[in-house]
């Protein structure tokens, strides 16, 4: 394996451990509106998540940054043609954070009410944005031969890339109701797994959706058919069993199942792009790959040096955060957020 590929699989580690660390926190952030029903139970819900949020984040900033050492083409291309939507995606991070710290600073309803808005407008949006923004890189953008992408409103919004949005808009909210169904107690757990149950239906038929289409309007199955096919079926035994699990209050394994649901959704994408990071809709010629768009092989040597000394500590740091708060969150706790 080259240094090139070996970075594009690290970039593709750090998106899915994204969109899992990510992806129950925009849950309970949307789950704040459908299963908290006053206050109280709001800032049980968001304190489950208030020891992470932060944390989680950081996972998309190092995805970020190793995109944009190791393949500044492609850092460039996609922050440049996804300008308005990645601008509009920080702004909503911004004031999401912000409400998880100063929601609790005022006892005031209009207060608390402006706050949860901007906790649950940001949870909402933000996965629907990245499902778009990686629905795009697979159906293909209008990208020249100086990797300059020349796109209009409808080449990232049409039908295929809402359909992604909507897609990974459902993951998340799945995957924050079973997690909640594990840090909750009580009447808050029963209406997070009933409402987890209404939204797997929901989710499975995005998800069939998704795949059928993709097959028709993409060359991913017709260039990784090999692997997609059999990730898709274990995709659908992992969703199946998550459910299943679910329904037996086996809430770790529902978990698990779904964080499983995550790893082969989004390695899929990858995979199927793969030796590419983007496909060009004017000429394959045009394509950003893995060699065309990446750093020199020093520097490359440099960064796989410095990652991998680094990175034992950001595991041992996220392993120790949530052995500290692994404790189910009631009424009757302290609630700090």
């Amino acid at each position: 394996m080259s240094l090139n590929e070996l970075w594009f699989l690290l970039i593709a580690v750090l998106f899915i451990g994204f969109f899992f660390l990510e992806g129950y926190d925009f849950g309970v952030g949307m789950a704040t509106r459908f299963v908290a029903r006053n206050d109280l139970e709001r800032r049980v819900l968001i304190n489950t998540i208030g020891p992470f949020w932060d944390a989680n984040e950081v996972w998309l900033i190092t995805a970020g940054g190793a995109m944009f050492a190791a393949f500044p083409n492609w850092y460039a291309t996609l922050f440049s043609g996804f300008y308005v939507p990645l601008v509009v995606m920080l702004l909503l991070l911004i004031a999401r954070g912000t409400a998880f710290e100063f929601r609790a600073k005022v006892a005031h309803p209009k207060w608390g009410e402006t706050w949860d808005w901007a906790i649950f407008i940001p949870s909402l949006l933000v996965p629907f944005l990245w499902g778009v923004v990686f629905s795009s890189l697979v159906y293909g953008l209008p990208i020249d031969s100086k990797m300059n992408m020349h796109g209009v409103f409808s080449s990232f919004v049409n039908p295929y890339t809402v359909l992604g949005g909507l897609l990974i808009t459902l993951l998340c909210l799945y995957h924050g109701l079973v997690y909640l169904c594990l840090r909750t107690t009580d009447e808050l757990r029963d209406r997070a797994r009933a409402l987890a149950t209404k939204i797997f239906w929901l989710l499975a038929a995005a998800a069939i959706a998704f795949v059928v289409v993709t097959f028709f309007v993409t060359d991913l199955f017709a260039r990784r058919g090999a692997w997609l096919y059999p990730i898709y079926v274990l995709d659908v035994l992992a969703l199946v069993l998550s459910v299943l699990f679910l329904g037996k209050k086996h809430d770790g394994w529902a978990f698990g199942m779904n964080a499983g649901v995550i790893l082969l959704t989004v390695s899929s994408l990858f995979i199927g792009l793969f030796p590419r990071v983007m496909i060009s809709s004017i000429k394959s010629a045009y394509d950003l790959t893995v060699y065309n768009s990446a750093s020199g092989p020093y520097s490359l040597g440099v960064m796989t040096i410095v990652a991998v000394t680094l990175l034992p500590f950001v595991l041992g740091y996220s392993i120790w955060s949530y052995t500290v708060f692994k404790k189910r969150v009631s009424k009757k706790e302290h609630l700090e957020y």
